[in-house]
């Protein structure tokens, strides 16, 4: 089998690439790198190609890729002013103790 061949990839591994691929490009990524990286992830995912119905159907793979995102969590925040963020939060703590249900 050729380097680059998909023919081990199931159906929902393509579905998945594609995904990610017009994912990329929407984010202005070249589509020949947008391939490659979504790829790469499916990769990253599963573990490689598998055949429908082969061994280890069934098992969960925990799609390590995908909880990914969080590490960039926070960046527009951090990038606001420390005068800004304070008076956010106490704007936020008046509004809980104004909505909140005393018995």
């Amino acid at each position: 089998m050729p380097r680059g061949d998909k023919a081990k990839y199931t159906d929902k591994q393509d579905r998945k690439a594609e995904h990610i691929a017009d994912s990329y490009e929407q984010r202005g990524v070249p589509a020949q790198e947008a391939e490659r990286r979504a790829w790469a992830t499916v990769n990253k995912d599963d573990g490689g190609g598998k055949r429908p119905g082969g061994s280890g159907r069934g098992n969960v793979t925990g799609h390590p890729a995908a909880h990914k995102g969080g590490h960039e969590g926070g960046a527009a925040s951090a990038a606001r002013p420390q005068q800004e963020r304070s008076q956010s939060g106490r704007t936020a703590a008046a509004t809980r103790k104004r909505n909140a249900t005393h018995p």
